[in-house]
């Protein structure tokens, strides 16, 4: 049993890792700007880093998920910080996770507003209506349409993303030159301090999610190829666009959704494409997000669960249309990540106690 692995499952796991980080900053472009492009070169290596940052926590979670079966998702946060600690990440995630669901509101409407002209408030009430209504169905649907859906945008963006540095081949030369006269919005002031920064909110939006696929994965093997190749699968997508973006880094500067003018440069027919592709992304990440604060509070498919999920799609409609898209991800994302890597610390506490722990134990026994 330890190493029996449903390659399905793997794809699926893989694909549901990929859509849930895609979100509204990812498929618009707006997080890739200030997380890695406004950085130039070293934006690039960030990427790397996170690579390696997404290995270690995917692989973490599910691979505890799947030993400690965790009766609710967040129970993880007590398992790596013990009751006090665990206790306050649990509920700081679950509000970070709620305010990254008004991230995904804003950027919905951000997106209709440019591409299609139409008001902020009709793209934010359609992705409530679209999340609240899948959320009802539970985590087994969610992740199956999810885990379909993630792979695609990842290859689409990716096409974008080379695209748009083979029809500007100069400006990516050219990026580190002119990307200090441009006043960008950054994550942080050091590229390393963004990029950890960008783990460590990633890590609150997957720990829950994640601990919750593990528990259905076979074995720790399946548990770790399904966030390895979500990882990797990511991380790729993500190197890509942040060269496509730094290539035209001077036409972007200051747009709320990067990815559709470059999609616009391609053709007008590319940017309807990637315009309901930027849609899908948001709504692969608004699901699983608004799913994990209405679980935290009441069991699915129970008449309480239907209600909560109504009223917090709802209040978050409402905020995530009172305050400019790039300025959510700006304040919300950035806060948050440091509180990410403190978890980070305490993860790697954890595994070494436990490796010291087994090492005790065998030479006990040897």
């Amino acid at each position: 049993m330890g190493n029996n692995v449903r390659w399905m499952k793997v794809i699926s796991y893989a694909g549901a890792f990929i859509a849930f980080l895609i979100g509204s900053g990812f498929a618009t472009g707006q997080e890739v700007i200030q997380y890695f492009s406004s950085y130039g070169t070293m934006g690039i290596v960030g990427i790397f880093v996170v690579f390696l940052g997404f290995l270690y926590v995917g692989a973490d979670f599910m691979i505890t998920g799947h030993k400690e079966r965790f009766e609710h998702g967040n129970d993880i946060y007590r398992y790596y910080c013990g009751n006090i600690i665990g206790t306050f990440y649990d509920y700081f995630s679950i509000a970070f996770i709620f305010m990254s669901f008004v991230v995904m509101i804003g950027g919905a409407g951000a997106t209709i507003n440019q591409q299609y002209g139409l008001p902020v408030w009709v793209g934010g009430i359609l992705m409530g209506i679209l999340a609240v209504s899948t959320v009802i169905f539970g985590l087994g649907r969610i992740v199956d349409v999810i885990g379909k859906i993630g792979p695609g945008i990842v290859v689409l963006t990716i096409f974008l993303g080379i695209t748009a540095i083979l029809k500007n081949p100069t400006g990516l030369a050219r990026a580190n030159e002119v990307i200090p006269s441009l006043n960008l919005m950054k994550a942080s002031s050091n590229w390393f301090y963004a990029a950890v920064s960008y783990v460590g909110f990633c890590m609150l939006w997957l720990a829950s999610f994640m601990a919750s696929l593990g528990k259905d994965s076979i074995s720790k093997k399946e548990a770790f190829l399904g966030s390895s190749f979500g990882a990797l699968g990511f991380s790729f997508g993500l190197a890509v666009i942040a060269l496509g973006i730094m290539a035209n880094i001077e036409q972007l500067a200051g747009t709320m959704v990067p990815s559709l003018v470059l999609a616009q440069n391609i053709s007008p027919i590319m940017a309807f494409i990637f315009s309901l592709i930027v849609v899908a992304g948001i709504y692969t990440t608004s699901v699983p997000l608004l799913w994990q604060v209405v679980a935290r509070f009441a069991e699915e498919k129970t008449k309480k669960f239907r209600m909560l999920s109504v009223i917090l799609a709802a209040v978050g409609v409402f905020v995530g249309l009172l305050v400019p898209f790039n300025k959510l991800v700006n304040i919300i994302y950035v806060i948050n990540g440091y509180v990410g890597i403190l978890l980070l610390v305490f993860m790697i506490i954890k595994r070494i106690r436990v490796s010291v722990l087994k090492g005790n134990t065998l030479r006990q026994t040897a």
